[in-house]
């Protein structure tokens, strides 16, 4: 059925790839809101368990770069959303993003597919492909790709988005909070026009209807045009800072930037790097087309400001969706657990410890949920502290990536340097390491009932070593486990007894 031209979205099929990340997270409910039928297509299914439309629709594993799960993902699929792209995950990410471009152009030709969307990076007018950054350079070339093919798509162009939990907006916040006084690098005074996440979102799910003979790309953005500094003392403003002293040096490369964002913020140089380098060259809309096909409601694109104040109330009232970290974090391993049954063997070193708790299942398990971030790993601050430092030092995510909600856990956050596995509510709380290590670790921690029928607590560490360096890693840190895991076994405990004792005193069972 169509409609002057634009099919009935009640019709739709959508495929989504990259639904653990920060906008697929997030456009998946918008598309389900508009009446698609949705499918996501993910590397490891179990991340999206825990999503709260998870019920609402169909996943199916796979990866871009097989052709062969793509053919499978794209049958009967109306819209073909791609949202994912290799950045990261090593020196030749511009070939791994070609190749998966190309098969995912092939495969929706084969299946049918009405229309293909991407999300890419604002590029800007008269700079040579070559010049450009090559994170840009990728996602110009990944559009055109797209555009070349023989399905329609639509190739979304944006800048900075601005929303609660978005890599931009927590750079822009941490730089603007943590620092009243800034030596910044020269890329400063570029200009940029930053688009609210909401706009993005509306811009994605509008494009599913374009009619068929709409092929090209659209540069979107909101209605401001900035210069980095002037987001930051905007931010200032909004957030109720005092004014903020932003003195710009011509010596801090995008190298150098990129180390500097890392060492202030909870954004790790390897994903700084690729946003500071993208600000080198002005990167403004020429064209509003997109209003053709997607009409503005009135006030929208949101203003700058409108939308800094949407995304920090997201974040003061802890409803942040999806963050930058949702999604994997590049080079993350993916091994299975080594107790699981497909475990290919090897040597293991655990460390296991387990105590009573004077407390309820349920306080232990509160205790347990609400770990890492702000409440901290209940042993040695110093001892975790430096660990995250050394982390950031050759590159890794670090300790600040924090949590996205601060009492809730679901499969596939990121918790600091760790990642949740797995989690069974009131019994199981399993996390795998993404922090740089000469081998494969897990951190376990159990609710359990004892003989006796009182509340017991076990925690178990595995770690599953890379060649003679892993071994030696474990051996080095091994004198230090008594006071960082057992530590932290016995604060856990001790937590959830002050949690009873705390209930008592005011009366509650």
């Amino acid at each position: 059925m169509e409609t002057n031209g634009r099919r009935d979205v009640e019709r739709l099929h959508s495929l989504v790839t990259g639904a653990s990340g920060y906008i697929g997270g997030r456009l998946v409910p918008e598309l389900l809101a508009a009446g698609h039928r949705v499918r996501c297509l993910a590397r490891s299914p179990g991340k999206l368990r825990d999503q709260p439309w998870a019920a609402d629709v169909e996943t199916v594993r796979g990866d871009v770069t097989d052709p062969q799960s793509v053919a499978e993902a794209m049958r009967g699929v109306d819209v073909a959303y791609y949202l994912v792209h290799a950045l990261g995950s090593g020196a030749d990410f511009e070939e791994t993003d070609r190749r998966a471009a190309s098969v995912f152009a092939r495969q929706a030709r084969a299946a049918g597919v009405r229309r293909i969307v991407y999300l890419g990076g604002l590029t800007p007018r008269n700079v040579p492909e070559r010049s450009l950054s090559p994170h840009l350079r990728s996602r110009a070339e990944v559009g055109r790709i797209f555009l070349e093919s023989e399905v329609p798509a639509t190739v979304l162009r944006a800048a900075v988005v601005i929303g609660s939990g978005s890599a931009s907006f927590e750079m822009l916040r941490y730089l603007t909070e943590r620092l009243p006084v800034m030596v910044t690098p020269s890329w400063v005074h570029t200009l940029t026009q930053p688009i609210g996440v909401r706009d993005v979102l509306r811009y994605l799910v509008g494009s599913a209807t374009m009619p068929d003979d709409v092929d090209r790309a659209f540069d979107i953005g909101g209605p401001d045009v900035l210069t980095y500094r002037e987001m930051m003392r905007r931010y200032a403003v909004v957030a109720g800072l005092r004014r903020r002293v932003i003195v710009p040096v011509p010596v801090l490369t995008p190298r150098l930037s990129s180390h500097w964002v890392g060492l202030v913020t909870p954004v790790p140089a390897s994903i700084a790097r690729p946003l500071t380098e993208s600000l080198r060259h002005e990167v403004v809309c020429h064209e509003h087309d997109i209003a053709r096909y997607v009409p503005d409601p009135p006030g929208r694109p949101l203003p700058f400001d409108e939308a800094l104040a949407l995304a920090l109330r997201k974040v003061r009232e802890a409803q942040v969706a999806t963050r930058w970290s949702s999604a994997s974090y590049p080079g993350a391993p993916s091994d299975p657990l080594p107790t699981d049954p497909d475990w290919a063997g090897g040597s293991l070193y655990t460390d296991e410890r387990q105590l009573p708790v004077d407390a309820s299942r349920e306080a232990l398990w509160k205790v347990v949920e609400g770990i890492g971030g702000d409440n901290g790993w209940y042993s040695f601050p110093l001892a975790w502290a430096v660990r995250g430092w050394l982390d950031r030092f050759v590159g890794g995510v670090g300790l600040r990536r924090g949590r996205r909600d601060a009492e809730r856990l679901r499969v596939g956050d990121s918790l600091d340097f760790w990642r949740v596995e797995e989690i069974e509510p009131g019994h199981l709380l399993r996390l795998r390491a993404e922090m740089r290590l000469p081998g494969l670790a897990w951190l376990e921690m159990y609710v359990e009932t004892d003989d006796g029928g009182g509340t017991r607590y076990r925690q178990r560490a595995l770690f599953h070593p890379r060649g003679l360096f892993g071994h030696a890693y474990w051996w080095s840190v091994s004198p230090f486990h008594a006071v960082v895991f057992g530590g932290m076994a016995r604060n856990i405990t001790r937590a959830a007894a002050r949690s009873r004792r705390r209930g008592r005193r005011r009366g509650r069972p």
